[in-house]
């Protein structure tokens, strides 16, 4: 099968699917309005899934835009203000982009259990607008009746949508367009953001994206699925109902998604096929009346225990077990610094314009970190000149790793001034100071680990390739210029070529730390901060990180954390000491290991400073 055909096969199956419903469901027991009913939640569902299961950020408000984009078609058409039925669902779609906008602003202040209880009081609002100070608009309890059906010219012929399969076809186009859209986004650049994101934000962040712009982008997205979906809703019935707007709506599809599959996009569809078949069957033929929904909470409770990725994640999970594994090739990570390797690897970006020659990359002036009494950092002046390989060491406790945090800008000083550049980033966001080219590995590894080690290396490309935020929805990852090349040579440049398709998860403690390396060399830094890098390595996996880490500081400014000595000072052309969270002493390798006062911090104290 060619690249363009696996791309494609499955807006192709889509169509198919589409296409043969009609004549395959009924036989089922499907009534042609439940099968558009099934299309419309799946269209409805295809932005949240972007939003929960691609993103990471589970909303209980999606009944907010839901019910807008719904509602303002809906006033737009039989109030006719508007004649054409698809410029008032463009029209409803933007504005529950409006509010999605406004909502996502609020709502991703916060994370977690906190972002979700949010989008549900948001959501109880807007219920409640609806329902009182808008009535005269919305109806209030009665809705909006007369919502009229569209009607299409094309070639002279006349198409009046009508309720049946005539129906269900305008509804399945929709969810065609919607799908092709939605698995465009999704393999774009953004897409790949809105994973990484779902995976570890704190990384992303530190990689050099704006976190928050992109969750707003998802959010917004989000909303316009569902903004045009309520628009759908009024059309199917002729009728935009005040329940629209409630919170079994935001539950029904957080259910149907997660039955289905979240991070699928067609998850929500095969959802809400179970979801609308078994309320239309345990009514009907069993006869459970209004008991019907305490058996599909139960039926519910039961998917989730047993196909915790839902229908289309169990079959995934099936397929994959069934599918023979090959065990990749084992890459030594010996790397011969007179190969050609040597040289290739992401460039560093260059000094900025204004900065004297001659002047420190970085420096600090007086830089302290105080927790309440406690000092972690007191008064440090430090300074680093190009193209140096600095070594920080102290004992543990002596507040190295909140040095670099307050470096990286993850940790904002209390006192002091951090100069990059020529540059006071004092207080700057984390992700502005690595587009400035000043990027960190860390001590505890903060990958992706559900990616492949490709992918984790992308998104960190993606950043230097694109900066901090841009909406490129529709362009493919595999277009981004640049990309493969400085991905291939990171790869090569860390030893993971060979490994470059494997999912994180499956890579051994050494490699792992190879990763975390590459991932902070893929951002093409002017200025690269290892916070430990040998860290947990055996004998052997030190000798062949060491000797990697001297080639990649071949034409860049590194400062390194790291307790094994003996590394440091065969790597490090000056060494900083601190002691208690204070600058002790600072020199050559040579100079370091005379120094009285280092002996004495290393053997247990320096009262005699």
């Amino acid at each position: 099968m060619s690249r363009l055909a696996r791309r494609f096969w499955p807006e192709a199956a889509t169509a198919i699917g589409l296409i043969i419903a009609p004549y395959v469901l009924p036989s089922l027991g499907f009534a042609p309005d439940t099968v558009s009913r099934i299309v419309m939640w799946g269209l409805f569902g295809i932005g949240f899934d972007i939003l929960f299961g691609y993103t990471g950020l589970l909303s209980f408000g999606q009944s907010a835009f839901f019910g807008t984009g719904g509602f303002v078609a809906a006033y737009l058409l039989t109030n006719n203000i508007i004649s054409s039925v698809m410029l008032a669902l463009v029209i409803g779609t933007v504005g529950a982009m409006v509010a999605g906008v406004l909502v996502g602003v609020i709502a991703l202040r916060r994370t977690g259990i906190y972002f979700a209880m949010i989008t549900v009081a948001i959501a109880e609002v807007f219920f409640f607008l609806e329902n009182s100070p808008l009535s005269d608009y919305t109806g209030g309890e009665n809705g909006l009746p007369g919502v009229p059906a569209p009607v299409f010219s094309i070639a002279g012929h006349t198409w009046q949508v009508t309720t049946g399969w005539s129906m269900y076809a305008f509804i399945a186009i929709c969810f065609f367009v919607g799908i092709v859209i939605a698995r465009a986004i999704i393999h774009s650049s953004v897409g790949a953001i809105f994973v990484a994101i779902r995976e570890n934000p704190t990384r992303v962040q530190a990689l050099g994206h704006s976190v928050w712009l992109y969750k707003l982008a998802a959010f917004v997205i989000a909303s316009a699925y569902a903004g045009f979906a309520g628009g759908l809703l009024g059309i199917l019935q002729g009728y935009m109902p005040p329940d629209a707007f409630t919170f079994d709506t935001s539950g029904q599809l957080v259910m149907q998604t997660v039955i289905g599959g979240a991070g699928t996009l067609f998850g929500p569809l095969f959802g809400a096929a179970v979801w609308l078949y078994l309320r239309d069957f345990l009514q009907g033929p069993v006869g459970l009346g209004a008991a019907w929904q305490l058996a599909l909470g139960l039926i519910f409770v039961l998917l989730v225990i047993f196909l915790r990725r839902g229908l289309i994640g169990g079959v995934a999970d099936l397929l994959a077990r069934r599918r023979p594994h090959a065990e990749p090739p084992e890459e030594s990570a010996v790397i011969d610094t007179t190969s050609s390797l040597a040289t290739v690897g992401p460039t560093a970006r260059q000094r900025q314009p204004g900065t004297a020659e001659g002047a420190p990359i970085l420096e600090t002036r007086n830089l302290t970190k105080r927790y309440g009494g406690l000092f972690a950092n007191k008064g440090i002046a430090f300074q680093v000149m190009e193209g140096e390989l600095r070594g920080v060491i102290g004992p543990n406790g002596a507040g190295k790793s909140t040095f670099f945090k307050m470096l990286t800008c993850e940790v904002h000083p209390t006192e002091g001034q951090i100069m990059f550049n020529g540059r006071d980033i004092t207080g700057m966001d984390v992700s502005r100071v690595c587009q400035l080219g000043l990027t960190k590995s860390y001590q505890i590894n903060q990958l992706f680990n559900r990616l492949t080690v490709r992918q984790n290396i992308e998104i960190a490309v993606l950043a230097t390739r694109r900066g901090r935020f841009r909406l490129d929805l529709l362009r493919p990852l595999h277009r981004v210029p640049g990309l493969a090349t400085q991905v291939q040579q990171t790869l090569e440049l860390v030893r993971l070529t060979l490994r470059a398709d494997v999912p994180v998860a499956d890579l051994a403690y050494g490699e792992k730390r190879r990763l975390e390396i590459g991932l902070a060399l893929a951002s093409s830094p002017t200025l690269l901060l290892l916070d430990e890098p040998l860290a947990g390595m055996s004998p052997r996996e030190r000798v062949e990180t060491v000797q990697m880490l001297r080639n990649v500081s071949r034409g860049r400014t590194m400062i390194v954390i790291e307790h094994d000595m003996d590394a440091m000072f065969e790597l490090a052309e000056r060494i900083t000491v601190l002691h208690e969270g204070q600058f002790l002493a600072e020199g050559t390798p040579a100079e370091i290991q005379r120094n009285a006062f280092v002996q004495e911090a290393y053997l247990g104290g320096v009262a005699a400073a």
